[in-house]
């Protein structure tokens, strides 16, 4: 999956002819939603993969979707885009539907509460969306253990997830946390296939 400046239809395709398998927008798409439903119209929704960053708001919002903290507080969850530097005024759960609705195949989740914490996946909002939609939801943003790829998976209902930094510095092998989630039960292809 490629991701990162596919901001048009011939984006798509050219990305798609080098090789990738599937194209990954974020702002692009807040920007100009059309953009998922010609994607997934000319290459398929298999193709797609729509990233939403989002941030944690604990100020109630009118229209906004409540999600209950672990703490038992309430908040909602906005879209970010430029890396999560610019708000939105979108709600999560709301985007996460429109962008189903529009072709996309999968959600590629990133919490910046989390993401780089090595504290795990921002749960609350994972098992959120993946309740919401009937894609697949990939977690990002927070694991430093292997358990957190266990928590993302069985508490945030994610169907896969994704991480970088502990797998970069040597922390721990991919191989290592497919063992790990197999002896877990978690249903997941062996390493090498």
């Amino acid at each position: 999956t490629v991701g990162g400046g596919i901001r048009t239809l011939e984006d798509v395709q050219k990305t798609l002819r080098a090789g990738a398998d599937k194209v990954s927008m974020n702002t692009s798409a807040v920007q100009n939603p059309a953009l998922i439903s010609e994607a997934s119209k000319a290459f398929g929704t298999q193709c797609v993969v729509v990233a939403i960053d989002v941030k944690r708001r604990t100020s109630p919002d009118a229209g906004k979707t409540s999600i209950t903290l672990p703490d038992g507080s309430l908040c909602w969850y906005e879209v970010v885009t430029h890396g999560g530097s610019q708000p939105t005024g979108i709600d999560a759960i709301t985007w996460a539907k429109e962008a189903e609705s529009r072709g996309a195949g999968e959600i590629l989740l990133t919490s910046m509460e989390t993401d780089g914490t090595k504290e795990g996946f921002d749960i609350p909002i994972t098992k959120a969306i993946s309740d919401s939609v009937g894609i697949p939801v990939i977690a990002s943003g927070g694991v430093g253990t292997m358990e957190h790829f266990y928590e993302g998976f069985v508490y945030g209902k994610a169907d896969a997830a994704l991480a970088a930094s502990v797998f970069h510095y040597g922390e721990m092998t991919v191989a290592d946390v497919k063992k790990y989630l197999i002896q877990k039960g978690i249903a997941i292809r062996p390493h090498g296939e």
